[in-house]
């Protein structure tokens, strides 16, 4: 089995994100946030990182410094985290009782079922019916 030396790949990869000054990354930050937040674009299943990076007039590696140096996650888990704050919203309020799981998923942005499950899963300890069930 061979062994690889990837010390070499890690400092190439931290290099880039020194390459971003504090400053840009705080503008970047706010523009994020007001991208994916204000104009709930986390709702939007087919708005990826990429598209992101091109609203934002960067690249993916400056994306991915900046949401992993200010917000301590990846893309997938930064967007994913506001969908299950409203999906845990939708299935505690009265008004959605009768909506179905999988209409709740769609609602918040996910592609699938199963993305939705192990998301809501991984973050509340729950499944979201369970959730719903403790909740209402």
């Amino acid at each position: 089995m061979t062994k690889h030396n990837n010390s070499a790949n890690s400092e190439k990869n931290a290099a880039y994100r020194t390459l971003v000054s504090p400053e840009l990354m705080d503008e970047f930050k706010e523009k994020i946030l007001d991208i994916i937040v204000m104009k709930k674009k986390y709702r939007d299943k087919n708005y990826s990182a990429k598209m992101l990076a091109s609203d934002l007039a960067t690249n993916m590696r400056y994306l991915s410094a900046v949401i992993s140096l200010r917000f301590h996650t990846n893309y997938s888990s930064f967007v994913n985290k506001f969908r299950i704050e409203e999906a845990m919203s939708i299935l505690t309020d009265s008004r959605y009782q009768d909506l179905r799981i999988e209409d709740v998923s769609d609602m918040v942005g996910f592609a699938n079922r199963q993305s939705f499950y192990t998301s809501f899963t991984r973050i509340t300890g729950t499944t979201p019916k369970e959730y719903r069930k403790q909740h209402s």
